[in-house]
């Protein structure tokens, strides 16, 4: 059993009742992270000789990562993706390994790129490539050092942007911190901030939730018009915050509308 795993499964699948118009999409996401699972207990059960001796953890998931698996992972997607994913998982699969690895080694170089926004949504091969690295990432994540500090706007483990901000309790208040796109790691950052430019100046930092998911906030800067949502877990202390964000749609929808660019699309391309 991988707690983090089958919490992650079993927050979306409460989830899918109380948010109606969010259900396809924690649907998929509940059926991803079961793949996934798998991927992630399998290297538990073997793990490579040198994990954790190679370099950071970009250079591990070059060194260590099993690429006759992405067929198979292709495969189970094919079954439970939307019919465009869908689609894309069965012609990448018909590509061979020359083209998987031109896809993970795209996605690898892209996500690293912190001077960029989000990844176009329509770029179906790099989400593929995503939802298989992360639960490499995230075993490969577990073998480095631990995180130290506020300064960082990406994840100090593996270069990619934050996903989702969290909000935990501390006394009287909350701390903040986010959660990184691909390895999962979570950080600390200063409340008042934007991790897209830096802006500190609290007139152009702003935040705003909506009644049917009061416990998710659309943080949003107005000096790059970039946000991120981050989950409030004072309010609601069993969200599960990289599923509680996908849940969150309405936030996204207000924030398109109202002239915002999202830091990082998740897994929906949204």
């Amino acid at each position: 059993m991988n707690n983090i795993w089958d919490a992650r499964i079993k927050r979306a699948n409460h989830l899918v009742s109380i948010y109606p118009f969010a259900s396809q999409a924690l649907k998929f996401y509940a059926g991803v992270a079961a793949v996934q699972e798998e991927l992630y207990t399998q290297l538990q059960k073997a793990p490579p000789d040198a994990a954790g001796t190679v370099g950071g953890l970009r250079d591990q998931l070059n060194a260590f990562v099993p690429i006759r698996k992405f067929h198979g992972f292709l495969m189970s997607i094919r079954q439970i993706a939307p019919p465009p994913l869908a689609q894309s998982a069965i012609e990448l699969a018909q590509r061979g390994t020359e083209a998987w690895l031109h896809v993970i080694e795209e996605f690898l170089r892209a996500s690293a790129s912190p001077a960029s926004y989000a990844k176009d949504a329509s770029d179906l091969d790099w989400c593929l490539a995503w939802l298989f690295l992360q639960p490499y990432a995230e075993f490969f994540a577990g073998l480095n050092p631990a995180i130290n500090g506020e300064t960082y706007s990406v994840c100090p483990v593996c270069g990619a942007k934050p996903i989702v901000g969290v909000l935990r309790p501390e006394g009287n208040g909350a701390r903040k911190s986010l959660v990184c796109m691909l390895c999962a790691s979570e950080w600390p950052f200063r409340r008042v901030c934007c991790p897209a430019c830096g802006e500190e100046r609290e007139p152009q930092m702003a935040f705003y939730s909506a009644p049917e998911i009061a416990h998710v906030r659309v943080d949003v800067c107005d000096s790059c018009h970039t946000y991120l949502k981050s989950v409030d877990l004072t309010k609601t202390g069993l969200a599960v915050p990289i599923v509680d964000e996908l849940a969150a749609l309405p936030l996204d929808l207000w924030a398109g509308e109202n002239g915002y660019t999202k830091m990082q699309v998740n897994m929906l391309g949204i």
